[in-house]
């Protein structure tokens, strides 16, 4: 299990990475765009720009969250991970609609009538570099960000990922609008919209999960089986009840009474509870938070599951 300390410089190194990158194909995106003639790239562009924004905003939010707990922060700053993670998402969003519009815009005008020129070469050229350079970023990048369990790295690669598709739709479009001619210049804007849509899909994707997250929803089906089979298979466990999950940014929170024999010495009953803060710890990292209630167990009686 990688260390705090590991974890945030792993996670400050892929953003530094990817921060240096944006701002590199923001500039060159922007000026092929506008030096090409080619409305798909200035949006690839801004979208480009979107993913700068956000860099900061996880660097930012890594600080923070990497923070101890203090008096007003009992259970940490994970939560700042998230809400970076939330803002990446909305962030992706503003981006989506704004190629979506210009996009449409550009269709309705060539529909009523009005002309563009087909875009450059050089419009071709930056989509390309663009694809190969955001793509090898998303793979470093949500390898590393599972690896150490990250919302707001896992996010960002598919910042980086969406950035990609981008590129590819305005390859397409602006490579259809270069070699048929002027008359099918409109496949420039039409990629615009594609592309848009698929960032809206990636947007979607990030923030469902981390919505659940903020309203304190549970950890998955998979993880409470696993969490219930630890406790089920303790020696000296009788029953439980009253099991709470929830995730506060990377670390997982536990909570659960256990039902042991009533014959046992308080000693004996904090060893049990003891040894499965241990083993969850050993399943889940040792920033887990457990809270283990412990009750005698009476045969006759009724237990809340």
């Amino acid at each position: 299990m990688i260390n705090l300390d590991n974890r945030l410089k792993v996670a400050e190194r892929l953003t530094m990475i990817g921060f240096l990158g944006n701002i590199m194909l923001t500039i060159f995106k922007l000026i092929a765009g506008f030096t090409g003639r080619s409305s798909a790239m200035v949006a690839d562009g801004v979208h480009s720009f979107s993913d700068f924004v956000t860099d900061i905003i996880v660097m930012v939010s890594f600080r923070i969250s990497g923070k101890p707990a203090d008096e007003n922060h009992n259970y940490g700053h994970g939560k700042f991970e998230t809400i970076a993670a939330v803002l990446v998402s909305i962030a992706l969003v503003y981006a989506g609609i704004l190629i979506l519009k210009s996009g449409f815009s550009k269709i309705f005008f060539l529909a009523s009538g009005g002309s563009m020129e087909a875009p450059k070469m050089i419009a071709l050229y930056a989509a390309a570099v663009s694809i190969v350079t955001k793509e090898a970023l998303y793979r470093v990048t949500v390898v590393e960000g599972r690896r150490i369990k990250s919302q707001a790295v896992i996010a960002n690669a598919w910042h980086h990922r969406s950035d990609a598709l981008s590129s590819v739709g305005t390859l397409v479009g602006i490579g259809g609008a270069i070699a048929l001619g002027e008359h099918w210049v409109i496949l420039d804007p039409i990629a615009s919209i594609v592309v848009s849509i698929f960032i809206l899909k990636a947007a979607l994707d990030i923030f469902m999960p981390t919505l659940n997250e903020l309203v304190e929803g549970a950890l998955s089906e998979d993880e409470v089986k696993t969490i219930t089979d630890i406790i089920s298979n303790e020696e000296g466990v009788k029953d439980y009840h009253r099991l709470k999950t929830r995730r506060v940014g990377e670390r997982v929170a536990i909570e659960f009474h256990i039902l042991v024999d009533k014959r046992l010495t308080i000693v004996e009953a904090h060893n049990v509870s003891r040894s499965l803060e241990n083993k969850l710890k050993k399943e889940f990292g040792e920033t887990t938070h457990i809270s283990v209630h412990i009750e005698p167990f009476i045969e006759a009686e009724k237990k809340e599951k």
